[in-house]
């Protein structure tokens, strides 16, 4: 079973690639598969590829989850 955690684009690179931070980890990661990326979007990323984006809502109650699952 793989996961993907919601990642929030901070800065957006050359070569589609951009940086956000996943479960207070700092990753750059492709955003060759979706369109139109923007800093702010909520992404998912599998595989070090964002392969969907995500409203804000739904990404934050996943990240909601996370935090319950990790204790704080």
């Amino acid at each position: 079973m793989c996961l993907a955690i919601p990642i929030q684009i901070d800065e957006i690179q050359a070569d589609e690639q951009a940086l956000g931070a996943q479960l207070g980890v700092r990753i750059q990661f492709s955003t060759a598969v979706i369109e139109n990326p923007k800093v702010g979007d909520y992404v998912l990323v599998h595989a070090g590829i964002a392969i969907q984006k995500l409203d804000d809502a739904d990404a934050l109650e996943t990240l909601a989850v996370w935090a319950d699952i990790q204790g704080g």
